[in-house]
């Protein structure tokens, strides 16, 4: 498994410098629908997200348990933690929901003959089921959205968990309250000059802390919730659906 790298307060104060100088550098930059935002960038997605977290990519198999055979994946764009994952469990049996019909198209073509079923839907719409997967997973997705829908979806993914199953997040989290803060400001704002409504997802990233992302797990009914794995923004986090539940 990787090993954890924690910020220093040093790094922190830096990191925070540099994020209000990027984000007052985009203030006048149109804000951007999700779906269409992936689609313009599909050519360099794989490029660019296998540099910023090409480890966590290589590892995410890691930090699940022996035996899994059923998988939901949200957001699983073209695929690229399920390389890791196929490599570890070749039978894998892989749910796969993204908002992008041409990252679900890459995808496909990246594993032919694995046994995937792909979904283009909203995953915060779409309905999972009951008592269906070993597992679910989701990598550098759900942190574009707040805190209450996120809750309403954490809720969601539990319930699709078979007692005994678990949760595994891979995500960009906040390094504090002021860039929680910080960048939630910045999407109101986006979405005030631009008059989106609220309905609409914009590609603009509003993660939370650690400990609001353990409480919404926890709120949400998983149990045994904890970080397995830090490095700067990224963490790698788990809950559990109770046996008995």
């Amino acid at each position: 498994m990787l090993v954890s790298k924690k910020r220093t307060e040093e790094e922190k104060n830096k990191y925070m410098q540099d994020l209000r100088a990027w984000i007052e550098s985009q203030k006048d930059v149109p804000a951007e629908e999700m779906a269409g935002f992936f689609a313009a960038r599909l050519e360099g997605y794989e490029g660019v997200h296998l540099g910023n977290w090409g480890e966590e990519y290589r590892a995410i198999a890691d930090y699940f348990d022996d035996g899994l055979e059923s998988l939901l994946d949200i957001g699983c764009g073209t695929g690229l933690e399920l390389t890791a994952m196929f490599k570890r469990f070749p039978e894998l049996q892989v749910t796969g929901i993204d908002l992008s019909s041409h990252m679900l198209g890459r995808l496909r073509e990246n594993f032919p003959g694995k046994n995937i079923a792909l979904v283009n839907a909203d995953y915060f719409q779409h309905p999972f089921g009951e008592s269906l997967f070993d597992a679910a997973l989701s990598f550098e997705t759900l942190h574009h959205f707040p805190f209450e829908k996120k809750l309403g979806l954490y809720k969601k993914l539990y319930k699709a968990l078979r007692p005994g199953g678990y949760y595994v997040e891979c995500d960009y989290v906040a390094c504090g309250p002021e860039e929680e803060a910080l960048c939630q400001a910045h999407l109101a704002e986006k979405r005030r000059k631009s008059g989106i409504p609220d309905s609409q997802f914009l590609h603009i990233d509003t993660p939370l802390t650690l400990p609001h992302q353990l409480e919404l797990l926890e709120k949400a009914g998983f149990a045994n919730v904890r970080v397995l794995y830090e490095n700067g923004s990224t963490a790698i986090l788990r809950g559990e659906r109770s046996k008995k539940s």
